[in-house]
């Protein structure tokens, strides 16, 4: 369905895009750094979850309601934003607790992580809105259903983007590793993934409808 020249193109653009820091790779880089790589992965497969629903509703049409309500896109805009306070919270009370944990909250952690990584990325509107935007122009009418073609373009593209969050994981909790597990440490990190948690929700918040 979708013929070389037409996938070359997407993935040289899908390439670029990923590459790009953005709301995803910062929340994956706060996360690893305070809770090691293993929480960066479950951010990176949350992230890459909440990009499926993206495409599902772009391929069903259901996301260009963003584009043409004001209403809609301020309502999901302000959750997104709200979200993201709330993690910066939950990132300061954590402030005084040591970054090692046992198995157990470990697990409990991740799929917390997960889930608010998914989150984070469904409560952001200028995401459903480049998906939008982007994935239909590599759509060839003459090839198939485009709903179909938009949900293979967007596989691939989040395919990319999880592995490029992954390895930004993998980065950022080896350097967090390499700089010390003191206590002390710890706060700071929490601390700096809270205001890196309020810069994103007020960039969220300063996001126009395009």
């Amino acid at each position: 369905m979708l013929d070389l020249a037409q996938l070359l193109p997407f993935l040289a653009a899908a390439l670029a895009l990923n590459l790009t820091p953005g709301a995803d790779m910062t929340y994956v880089v706060a996360r690893s750094a305070t809770q090691g790589r293993a929480a960066g992965i479950a951010a990176s497969l949350g992230i890459a979850a909440g990009s499926v629903v993206h495409s599902v509703l772009a391929a069903v049409g259901v996301s260009a309601l963003l584009r043409h309500s004001e209403t809609a896109f301020l309502i999901v805009k302000y959750a997104g934003a709200a979200y993201l306070l709330y993690l910066a919270w939950k990132a300061i009370r954590a402030g005084n607790q040591a970054m090692a944990m046992d198995r157990t909250l470990a697990r409990t952690g991740l799929w917390r992580v997960f889930a608010e990584g998914a989150l984070t990325n469904l409560l952001n509107p200028k995401v459903a809105l480049f998906i939008l935007a982007f994935l239909p122009q590599f759509v060839d009418p003459a090839r198939g259903n485009p709903a179909i073609q938009i949900l293979l373009l967007g596989a691939i593209f989040n395919a990319g983007g999880t592995t490029v969050n992954a390895i930004v994981a993998c980065s950022a909790s080896a350097a967090a590793r390499a700089l010390g597990n003191s206590a002390g440490f710890g706060r700071w990190l929490n601390r700096i993934s809270a205001m890196v948690f309020v810069g994103l929700a007020a960039r969220l918040v300063l996001t126009e409808r395009r």
